[in-house]
């Protein structure tokens, strides 16, 4: 089993520490060649998702990789990678991946100084959340199904083969969220 890490901006190497701690192999995906290469998974992770959007654009990245989700490869999405896989985002005219029946609303909890540090309940399982400048979803689709909510807003969702949440799982040393892409997802394929 390999999974591919976009590592074009954001939190990329604290998604494959979390992959290294599993025991589960990886690779950057930097460029649109690394597209190509064998993966069983991707992670996009959190950061800037407009820098992450037109990075994908300027790179010829963005429609090879729409469609490697829709032909079913295993995805998830933290934070920005949310943003980028949702169908639609309440607060900002642009769209990227839409691939996954949600919609997202940016910066939910304010700027830099809304983030915020949190237990709750993930697939049935209390884990940490660290949630910096986080989206979170306030519409899902029909098949979309709830992970997680904190505060009554959801923010972690599985549809198919994507997986978002709004926190990051990846800046904690609890290895669940990460755990249950590769078993429930990934290895499920």
């Amino acid at each position: 089993m390999k999974i591919g890490v976009l590592a074009l901006q954001g939190a990329f190497l604290e998604h494959e520490q979390m992959l290294d701690r599993l025991g589960v192999a990886h690779f950057q995906i930097r460029q649109l060649s690394d597209l190509s290469c064998p993966m069983d998974g991707l992670i996009i992770p959190g950061g800037e998702s407009t820098a992450i959007g037109k990075l994908l654009n300027s790179l010829d990245m963005m429609s090879p990789l729409r469609e490697k989700v829709k032909e079913g490869l295993p995805v998830f999405g933290t934070c920005a990678g949310m943003i980028l896989l949702a169908n639609e985002i309440e607060n900002d005219p642009k769209r990227y991946l839409q691939v996954m029946d949600i919609c997202v609303k940016r910066n939910a909890y304010d700027r830099q100084l809304g983030s915020f540090f949190t237990r709750d309940l993930f697939a049935g399982q209390e884990i940490p959340m660290t949630f910096i400048r986080a989206p979170y979803i306030n519409k899902a689709g029909a098949q979309v199904e709830v992970l997680s909510t904190v505060d009554g807003h959801i923010v972690a969702a599985r549809e198919k083969n994507m997986l978002v949440c709004s926190f990051h799982p990846e800046l904690t040393d609890d290895t669940t969220v990460h755990a249950y892409f590769i078993e429930k997802m990934v290895k499920k394929v």
